[in-house]
């Protein structure tokens, strides 16, 4: 069986680790730098990782409801 290289197991089991590994080192960083926050949440600890989540988050959510309510039958431009 000649499966593809993203497809295999232990490939998403590596690829999982080297992201949490890129993940963990960019929030770590994040220690090293000064901050000088414009409100007061965008000084805590990982905010760009975490704001960033949650904004994807919301898009998600906002794309999910906004085709639910656009949605037209399959028979919609039949004559």
């Amino acid at each position: 069986m000649n499966d593809h290289w993203l497809v295999r197991q232990s490939t998403i089991r590596l690829l999982w680790i080297v992201f949490a590994v890129v993940l963990a080192a960019t929030v770590s960083m994040d220690l090293a730098i000064e901050h000088h926050p414009y409100f007061g949440l965008d000084g805590t600890l990982g905010f760009g990782a975490w704001f960033g989540f949650v904004s994807c988050v919301a898009m998600i959510v906002f794309a999910k409801a906004l085709g639910a309510i656009l949605k037209r039958p399959d028979t919609y431009y039949d004559s």
